[in-house]
């Protein structure tokens, strides 16, 4: 077995949509980010190279690349799934928590599972979606930034 931790945090401005586990949510605000700033995913992309000891999403993924600008999040993740494949390991469940003042994400969480979920190829069972806010508190609580964690569980298969 082996763990890994992930972090992402992001600046919202306006004009960007806000892509969050795959998943597009009505915002008037949206990460700025060279790809589609999928902050949940980076985050899960992290803890899961984190546990493969393979660097991290700049490593894999650099901004200075133009080959990922606008790039959707969820096709760094099942790249992320074939370096697990390349090396043996499963995912054995995955816990996240995404830290925004609004909008509100619980009726999201369902969907962003699945699309984690199915870009790894697991089941949407074995991942989990939090959400907190920053009770009015900093640049998050402020609503001008963003920020996620993730801690996965790999076993070898």
């Amino acid at each position: 077995m082996r763990t890994g931790i992930g972090y992402d945090f992001h600046r919202l401005v306006e004009g960007r949509r806000l892509v969050l586990g795959g998943v597009e949510i009505d915002s008037p605000v949206g990460p700025e980010a060279h790809s589609d700033g999928d902050l949940l995913v980076h985050a899960v992309c992290d803890a899961l190279l984190g546990a493969l000891g393979r660097g991290d999403i700049g490593v894999h993924f650099p901004d200075t690349d133009e080959r990922w600008r606008g790039a959707r999040s969820l096709d760094f993740l099942a790249t992320v799934r074939r370096l697990l494949d390349e090396d043996g390991y499963v995912v054995a469940n995955i816990d996240t928590t995404v830290v925004l003042e609004r909008p509100k994400l619980a009726p999201h969480f369902g969907a962003m599972r699945r699309a984690i979920a199915g870009a790894l190829g697991i089941d949407p069972g074995a991942v989990n979606v939090k959400a907190k806010t920053h009770e009015g508190i900093g640049e998050i609580g402020q609503g001008r930034a963003a920020a996620a964690t993730a801690v996965a569980l790999i076993v070898k298969r």
